[in-house]
């Protein structure tokens, strides 16, 4: 199959969307050739059968420039991709689909995300497939869509040593620094545990991005001074996607106080390095089997969160935990699978 890939950046070391390096990877050992367009490119290392063109953001051009490559790239290239698959943003569909249409290329999208515009429910109307990480992921109703689960790459997460629990808790928190992503009340159950005695640290991993984002950094860690909890609570910036796993193997839980909105796949990383999740999505649920009471806690409920996790340290079977998870992701989160499975939807044509 040939395949072209439309997503929004081609980046190795970019800390949030370095994941999809590694699924172009994965694509090329499944297509006779392989195009990519992105909005915008950096470091990349990809085999041979793989081009990768970009509309320019690296290059500081025009929304007109943008628009201009994309119609540009789709049409001379036209006979070298046989399906399409759109990464996310739904409005590529909607430039290119009628022509997609129209040139006989089968058109997919994969969209992970708990919100519905007008956008993507005229990008479901164009598409042939649509592709998510779990029901949760897509909330139109459509016999279009493929539930996949996430796509991680558990070979390489894989740790070497895990240390057993210590006297003084390690804990990562991993995404960007916004309000949705709760670090409010990460902080509060941070001084829940500090009143009940519990010694641990806190690294959050990510930056704020927008000018609102910069603001909740701010009244969080005004919130750190207020409960005296500078010394165990640190902002550690953003890593490579490739080299986050050196922080997940010394960590030994993550907190994700996210709504239930999806798989997000900083927990399913986690997991791949046999570091302890407790999240508040429900759509985990299914995946942490027996150990769901133990794990997820209450969107918002920082208390229901502080006790969950003075409990998980009373546990004499950790190990056990442990390798439960990295056990799911094997068997659920593999990209290689993923990919496979996608790859072979695509392939189909009734």
């Amino acid at each position: 199959m040939r395949l072209l890939i439309i997503t929004q950046k081609m980046d190795r070391n970019d800390p949030i969307l370095g994941f999809f390096h590694r699924w172009v990877e994965e694509f090329a050992k499944h297509t006779e050739k392989l195009t990519v367009i992105c909005l915008e490119k950096g470091e990349c290392d990809l085999p041979k059968n793989v081009q990768v063109y970009s509309l320019g953001k690296e290059e500081g051009v025009s929304r007109l420039e943008y628009i201009y490559r994309f119609y540009k790239y789709i049409f001379k290239f036209r006979n070298d991709y046989d399906s399409v698959f759109v990464h996310m943003n739904q409005v590529y569909v909607i430039l290119g689909g009628i022509f997609w249409r129209i040139m006989g290329k089968r058109i997919s999208l994969w969209y992970t995300h708990k919100s519905v515009t007008t956008s993507l429910r005229i990008a479901e109307k164009l598409v042939h497939v649509i592709f998510s990480a779990s029901g949760a992921s897509f909330k139109i109703k459509t016999n279009k869509l493929h539930v996949m689960g996430h796509g991680i790459d558990v070979g390489s997460l894989a740790c070497d040593h895990r240390e057993p629990l210590k006297e003084r808790l390690k804990i990562l928190v991993v995404g960007r620094i916004s309000e949705i992503k709760g670090a409010k009340y990460i902080v509060e159950a941070c001084r829940i545990l500090k009143e009940k005695g519990i010694l641990f640290e806190v690294s959050f991993i990510g930056d704020p991005i927008t000018k609102p984002d910069y603001i909740y950094l701010d009244q969080t860690k005004e919130l750190i001074n207020k409960y005296s909890l500078e010394d165990e609570i640190s902002f550690d910036g953003s890593f490579p996607n490739h080299k986050i796993k050196e922080k997940y193997c010394r960590a030994d839980i993550t907190i994700n106080p996210l709504p239930t909105g999806g798989v997000d796949k900083v927990v399913i990383e986690a997991m791949a390095c046999g570091v302890v999740p407790f999240t508040s999505n429900e759509a985990f649920v299914e995946y942490f089997g027996e150990y769901s009471d133990l794990l997820h806690f209450k969107f918002g409920d920082s208390t229901e969160l502080a006790n969950k996790i003075i409990n998980f340290m009373k546990q004499d079977n950790v190990n056990d935990i442990r390798q439960f998870l990295i056990n799911t992701t094997k068997a659920k989160f593999n990209v290689s699978i993923l990919i496979k499975n996608i790859v072979d939807i695509l392939s189909y044509k009734k």
